[in-house]
């Protein structure tokens, strides 16, 4: 059986980035990272990073939608897009939540 680690982190008082892989053999192999902000007392999901299907992928969450098709993020490995991907919530999770409201 693969390790798997999850971490969570609170990047602000009502926003989460929660992030999961596996690795074998010390190497990263699948991942998650997910952002989550609280509204009317729920955590609700607003932006997934994945390779779930063997492709670096983003899905976008709306409030009226919710999970949109999937959009390809990163083109390297399942390590380079996992740090990208934890990167790009830590820094931008501000304007992904704006559009998530809207």
């Amino acid at each position: 059986m693969s390790p798997r680690f999850e971490h969570t982190d609170e990047l602000d008082w009502n926003v989460r980035r929660v992030a999961k892989y596996t690795t074998e053999r010390g190497e990263l192999t699948s991942y998650s990272v997910t952002l989550l902000a609280r509204l009317s007392g729920r955590w609700q999901t607003v932006r997934v990073y994945d390779n779930a299907h063997g492709v670096n992928e983003m899905h976008r969450h709306t409030l009226s939608e919710g999970k949109q098709a999937a959009e390809v993020f990163h083109s390297g490995t399942a390590s380079e897009a996992y740090n990208q991907a934890r990167d790009a919530v830590a820094d931008g999770y501000e304007e992904m939540i704006a559009g998530w409201l809207r």
